[in-house]
């Protein structure tokens, strides 16, 4: 018996688009895929101008918010997985912003 491959090409950000509550990532394959910005505590805590300030990584696989050292993979996205940063990890990050 025979194992089938299947090829699949993983999409790739074009834009991004984060409001007060969600992150909106406009995909190369035409889907948008949007979360709960309380998934990515650094980015609910960022000013309106930090999280417009970001850049795409990785030709699209990922994205970087330089002012709050944010990066977020296409991938984890696209599989509904949330931040993995440490709760003692944020609440240093959280503390030196103050």
């Amino acid at each position: 018996m025979g194992i089938l491959a299947i090829e699949m090409e993983v999409p790739y950000a074009e834009g991004v688009t984060v409001t007060e509550d969600t992150l909106s990532v406009d995909l190369s394959d035409g889907r948008t895929i949007s979360v709960p910005l309380a998934w990515f505590p650094r980015l609910s805590y960022a000013t309106p101008g930090e999280r417009n300030n970001w850049r795409l990584i990785g030709k699209g696989q990922g994205i970087h918010w330089e002012d709050i050292d944010e990066d977020i993979s296409v991938d984890d996205l696209i599989v509904g997985k949330a931040s993995g940063e440490s709760q003692t990890s944020f609440k240093e990050w959280l503390s030196k912003r103050a």
